[in-house]
């Protein structure tokens, strides 16, 4: 669905004269996840900046925000997996068939075929191809692919939410790097902070966060909490996002010093004293941006996206590779500090802005002619 003169500015003075008509894809639309909140805030300051909002989704897991429009196109089965976004595909492309939308950007976050924009949230599915031969030959393994591909050859503009992410599709698909532009990272909602506290030398609370236990290395934090309960007996784990029943098995040896807490919307940060993500596989990691906004000092895994934002006063950056005694070590040194975390900053506005950019990089009408500054919604900008 591409089109010539997506945004619509006047074009005999530098000042922007309509608003924009933008229309989100996203499967699920709420803040129910790192995705979907991502969606969720930008969709938001974007009502917030006066552009005209539609949300296409399957289904609306929150209140519908006022003044966005949300189209809903019931709830898909989602195994497997490549199927329920095939399905989604076709109704998204029936929608807009018998609900055309000529002067609409479609900015879609989802593995779709009708965008004009597209934002990358998660690592290429064409890192499978560097397993085994045999590992590929399947019918899942072969639509992954197919949509993954269809997405990014359709879209006229490719958003990575991190660097890494740039990185990887880069390698992966070279033939679309023309297309990629830089990051555009989320945002942080400051919540509640931690209070400046001295940890007692036999205690502490490290916290793990991540719906996506596995993935996010949960077997890993549980050996590593494990060695530092050797000398900090009092020492507690508190694991927010997955199952209880799902993971009730790591603690099999242990009798005290961790809590499960299931899935929750946000998790209290202030009342951890380190947040520990030895992900093995993590494209952004918004719960390492959340913790360090709530001045909690983080120790991470390298192959987070978000270890870029991470400084020698917020946390520690670690190999996947490094002995467990290192990652003990990092953390300790966090639990024994005695100066605040500076608070990391990121607005979901400045997010939204950034978007404006690139929407005014994608048509000639942004950039009349002669004109240098311009402004939107009461925002100037300098070409």
């Amino acid at each position: 669905m591409h089109k010539q003169n997506i945004l619509s500015v006047a074009e005999s003075s530098c000042v922007t004269q309509n608003k924009l008509q933008l229309l989100h894809v996203v499967r699920r639309y709420g803040p129910v996840g790192g995705m979907e909140r991502y969606v969720w805030e930008l969709t938001l300051q974007l009502q917030q900046l006066g552009h005209h909002v539609t949300v296409i989704c399957e289904r609306c897991h929150a209140e519908k925000p006022k003044g966005i429009t949300v189209v809903e196109l019931g709830e898909i089965a989602q195994h497997p997996r490549w199927l329920s976004a095939l399905r989604f595909d076709r109704r998204l492309i029936r929608w807009l068939a018998a609900n055309p939308q000529p002067d609409s950007l479609i900015h879609s976050h989802e593995r779709i075929s009708s965008h004009d924009i597209t934002t990358f949230h998660s690592s290429p599915f064409a890192t499978v191809l560097d397993k085994p031969w045999w590992k590929l030959i399947s019918l899942r393994v072969a639509m992954q692919l197919f949509m993954e591909k269809r997405e990014l050859s359709n879209a006229r503009c490719i958003v990575p939410n991190s660097p890494a992410i740039k990185q990887q599709l880069t390698h992966y698909y070279p033939q679309f790097t023309h297309k990629l532009t830089e990051p555009i990272m989320p945002g942080v909602v400051t919540g509640l902070q931690r209070e400046l506290r001295r940890v007692p030398t036999d205690g502490g609370v490290i916290g793990f966060v991540g719906k996506e236990w596995k993935r996010k290395g949960l077997p890993i934090a549980v050996a590593i909490v494990k060695h530092l309960r050797l000398t900090r007996p009092d020492l507690q784990l508190i694991i927010v996002g997955p199952d209880p029943i799902e993971v009730q098995h790591l603690f099999a040896d242990w009798q005290d010093g961790y809590v499960l807490k299931g899935w929750g919307d946000q998790a209290d940060y202030a009342e951890f004293d380190v947040l520990l993500h030895p992900a093995k596989a993590e494209p952004y990691g918004m719960v390492i941006s959340e913790a360090m906004a709530a001045k909690v000092p983080v120790v991470i895994s390298d192959v987070c996206g978000a270890s870029v934002h991470v400084t020698s006063t917020s946390g520690k950056v670690l190999s996947l590779s490094a002995p467990i005694d290192v990652w003990v070590d990092a953390i300790e040194h966090q639990l024994r500090r005695t100066e605040h975390v500076p608070q990391f900053e990121r607005s979901w506005l400045k997010v939204a802005q950034e978007y404006e950019g690139k929407w005014r990089s994608m048509d000639d009408k942004w950039n009349p002619e002669g004109c240098t500054e311009f402004s939107l919604n009461g925002i100037s900008y300098t070409l």
